[in-house]
């Protein structure tokens, strides 16, 4: 691991003022935030991040869950995926994350990893990971060892020929389809952005996986007021039962009303190179009776442009069969 400052930030305008000195948010920045750590160490130690200076955020006072006075859930980023998994209200009314934040990682995880620091979780990708490949996430312009070589694992929907890799979390699978808002402090204010526009494809930029600029510190994560008789699930899909990333999951939330789907979201996991929201199967089911050949043919809408590779294309009916099972639970038919 090469030479690094450490500093520890007790204000937030300290900590922003630390990060904008940085070139850029992105791959290869010389500040990087740290909380919990549990996925810039392991990258420090391979060799894959090599920031001048870490900045240790975990004095700030972002650690809490507050229901805000119009029904919102306020969750700051340095809430531990343990606490917000537990927490009465995101287990009452929204399950949906609180399974997902469940079925990640390990306890010993959990229990270190925060909101903001899994929201920015970087790919399991084996080629990003190894500094001896080319990569073109990590060596912007050296290629993507992964399209021919590897790839069971990797992405299938909103690749591009620059790179495939999967975003691994859980959590951003289940924030996705409670339309959660990002809230982000930079040198320039607040701002609050759509996750899904918080997120970026790969294109012929996939260094850049996210908005943030220099200076950019994610501060809460805002959940929209409970849908009400919404239910919600999250199912994950993977070759062991616990400490293993998806192969495919599905995140929904639903509800009925005289018999018909009047409020469907769905969100897809260990698919896509980001959180894959699905607003076109959403829309094949709003209005539809529950039945398991609607959800059948809503989850074959939800994977009609995946372009899997040379090992990976049996996710597209395991895709599917994750988002009707998990539609069908939901729905209890």
């Amino acid at each position: 691991m090469e030479p690094f400052t450490y500093s520890r930030a007790s204000q937030t305008r300290d900590a922003i003022a630390a990060a904008a000195s940085a070139s850029t948010a992105q791959q290869g920045a010389e500040v990087r935030f740290v909380a919990g750590g549990t996925t810039l160490i392991d990258l420090m130690k391979l060799n894959v991040e090599r920031p001048q200076q870490v900045v240790d955020i975990n004095h700030l006072p972002l650690s809490e869950v507050e229901t805000l006075a119009d029904g919102r859930l306020k969750i700051g980023s340095l809430v531990r995926n343990s606490d917000l998994a537990h927490h009465p209200v995101v287990q009452r009314d929204y399950a949906v994350l609180s399974e997902a934040l469940l079925a990640g990682a390990s306890a010993q995880l959990r229990n270190m990893a925060s909101t903001g620091g899994n929201l920015l979780q970087r790919t399991r990708c084996n080629y990003f990971r190894d500094a001896d490949m080319p990569c073109n996430k990590r060596e912007p312009g050296s290629g993507c060892s992964a399209i021919k070589g590897a790839n069971r694992n990797l992405a299938i929907l909103g690749t591009s020929d620059h790179c495939i890799a999967t975003n691994p979390s859980d959590m951003n699978v289940a924030l996705a389809a409670l339309e959660a808002v990002i809230v982000v402090q930079g040198t320039q204010g607040e701002r609050q952005v759509p996750i899904d526009a918080f997120f970026l494809l790969p294109g012929t930029t996939p260094e850049r996986e996210t908005l943030l600029q220099p200076g950019d510190l994610i501060t809460h994560v805002l959940l929209p007021a409970p849908v009400k008789g919404a239910r919600s699930h999250y199912l994950k899909l993977r070759d062991r039962a616990s400490y293993e990333f998806a192969l495919a999951s599905a995140a929904v939330v639903f509800a009925t009303d005289a018999g018909k789907i009047s409020h469907v979201r769905i969100a897809l996991g260990g698919v896509g190179t980001k959180p894959w929201r699905s607003p076109e199967a959403e829309k094949a089911l709003h209005g539809q009776a529950s039945t398991p050949e609607n959800f059948a043919a809503a989850a074959a809408v939800a994977l009609r442009d995946a372009q899997p590779q040379s090992e990976n294309a049996f996710k597209v009916d395991l895709a599917q069969r994750c988002l009707t099972h998990a539609l069908a639970t939901v729905a209890n038919v």
